[in-house]
């Protein structure tokens, strides 16, 4: 008897631990996005002396924390696409980092217009590289 309630304690665990595993990788998945999108958010909303503090504490990221979610996201093979959003928020990173430190000699619309140019050219590679995913797919079905 003790045995049948071990297996069943054994079984409910992993089921438990897959459920928990999805749920992980989930997240995994969209806090790089949800993430991407405060700071263009955060930007935006500086051009118009809007400043919301809980944006640049729920997005603004170190990079070890970037590198952890970078470094996972190869563990986990996820699609390049996915990357992108890492990469866009390393890029905005840079460039705010890039500002801060030596004031870059460019209008305050400028400088606007630059990150919603970068953010553009980087959603255009995510639809690409998602689109081409999903052909991918497709052909394999």
């Amino acid at each position: 008897m003790k045995k049948v309630a071990e297996s069943t304690s054994v079984a409910e665990s992993l089921r438990l631990s897959k459920e928990f595993h999805k749920v992980w990788l989930f997240f995994l998945k969209v806090i790089p996005m949800v993430m991407a999108g405060l700071c263009l958010s955060n930007t935006v909303l500086s051009y118009f002396d809007i400043d919301l503090t809980i944006f640049s504490y729920l997005a603004g990221i170190g990079f070890i924390p970037w590198l952890f979610l970078l470094l996972s996201s190869y563990l986990f093979h996820f699609c390049e696409y996915h990357r992108m959003f890492l990469y866009y928020i390393a890029v905005n990173n840079i460039i705010c980092w890039i500002d801060y430190t030596y004031h870059l000699p460019i209008s305050n619309w400028n400088y606007l217009v630059f990150h919603i140019i970068i953010a553009g050219i980087f959603l255009f590679v995510i639809l690409y590289l998602h689109q081409k995913e999903v052909k991918r797919k497709r052909a394999l079905r």
